[in-house]
C-alpha cells in the first residue's frame, strides 16, 4: 500500500486560502505512533519521581540476594565462575536477571494506566480524535522502552564499583531486545486491561497471578539447575527463561551464542502475538 496525501482546500477566496492536509497510509501511522508516543512519554517526565522509585525494587534484590547466593553457590550459577567465586561473578549473573525483571514488571503494569484513564474518560477522548487505532497501543507499547534504557543503564552503573563488568555494545544490543520484548508484553497488558473493564480485580488476579510464576520458572533470581526436573521442563516452555539467558550471555560481553539467538526468537514471538492481540483488542473498544 503507497503512501497518499489528501488535500483539501475550504472554499475561500485568495491565493492565501488555508490548506488542510491530511496523510494516510504509512505515514499516518508513524505520525500517530510519534504522537502517542510523546504523549506517553512526557506524562513520565512530567512526574519522574514514578521511575526513581521503581529501581528502588531492583536495588533491594541486589543488596539482598547477591549476597544470599554468593554465599549459597559459591558463585557457580549457570556456568559462571566457580567454587569460592567472588561477589562480582554473582552480580555478572545476577545483574541482567534483575533488569529483565525490571522489563517485566514495567511493561506488565502497562495496562494500569489505561485502566486510569477508561475510569477518568480521558481514553474515550483519545479514541475520539482521528488517531489509527493501532498506533494508540504502539506509540503505548514503545514508551516502554526509554525508561528501561535508562533503568537497565543505571543499575548497570550502580553495580560497576563493585566489580560488575559492563560491556558497551553487547549490553545495549541486549537493552534493544529487551525493548522488543517489552513492546510485546506491553501490548498484552493493554489487552488485558480493555477485556477487564470495569473489572479492575480481573485485570490485578491475572497479571499478578502470570507475572510470578514466568519469574520463578525463568530462573532469573535462583539457577534452575538447582530445581526439580518439572520445573525444568516448565521453564522450557516460558519465554522469559530464553530472554534470561539471551541477557546474561550479553552482558558477559557475548554475541556468538546460541543463547542470544533464541533470545531474538522469544522477542520477536511475543512482540508479534502481543501486538495481533493487542491491535485487535484495541480496534473492538471503539
Amino acid at each position: 500500500m503507497t503512501e497518499q496525501t489528501r488535500t483539501t482546500t475550504p472554499a475561500t477566496t485568495g491565493h492565501d486560502a488555508p490548506r488542510i492536509v491530511t496523510r494516510t497510509g504509512p505515514g499516518k501511522f508513524v505520525n500517530d505512533t510519534g504522537a502517542v508516543f510523546t504523549r506517553e512519554i512526557l506524562l513520565v517526565l512530567r512526574d519522574p519521581f514514578t521511575l526513581i522509585f521503581s529501581l528502588l525494587q531492583p536495588l533491594i534484590f541486589l543488596g539482598l540476594f547477591g549476597p544470599l547466593l554468593t554465599g549459597a553457590f559459591g558463585g557457580s550459577m549457570g556456568g559462571v565462575g566457580g567454587a569460592g567465586a567472588s561477589t562480582a561473578d554473582t552480580l555478572q549473573w545476577f545483574v541482567p536477571g534483575v533488569i529483565v525483571m525490571i522489563s517485566l514488571f514495567g511493561t506488565s503494569m502497562t495496562g494500569s494506566n489505561l485502566l486510569y484513564e477508561i475510569m477518568t474518560g480521558s481514553y474515550e477522548r483519545v479514541l475520539a480524535t482521528p488517531l489509527d487505532r493501532s498506533a494508540i497501543l504502539v506509540g503505548r507499547a514503545l514508551k516502554e522502552f526509554a525508561p528501561l534504557l535508562v533503568q537497565g543503564l543505571l543499575i548497570a552503573a550502580v553495580c560497576i564499583p563493585f566489580g560488575f563488568t559492563f560491556h558497551v555494545l553487547p549490553a545495549l544490543a541486549g537493552l534493544v531486545l529487551l525493548g522488543v520484548f517489552g513492546v510485546g508484553i506491553g501490548a498484552l497488558s493493554h489487552a488485558l486491561a480493555l477485556a477487564s473493564k470495569n473489572r479492575e480485580w480481573l485485570f490485578w488476579g491475572v497479571q499478578q497471578s502470570l507475572l510470578f510464576p514466568l519469574l520463578i520458572l525463568s530462573g532469573m533470581m535462583l539457577p534452575l539447575e538447582a530445581g526439580p526436573s518439572w520445573m525444568q521442563t516448565a521453564a522450557r516452555f516460558n519465554p522469559l527463561t530464553y530472554m534470561v539467558d539471551a541477557e546474561r550471555v550479553l552482558f558477559g560481553g557475548t554475541f556468538a551464542d546460541s543463547a542470544v539467538l533464541w533470545g531474538v526468537v522469544a522477542a520477536a514471538a511475543t512482540c508479534a502475538v502481543g501486538l495481533l492481540v493487542g491491535i485487535r483488542a484495541t480496534r473492538r473498544s471503539v
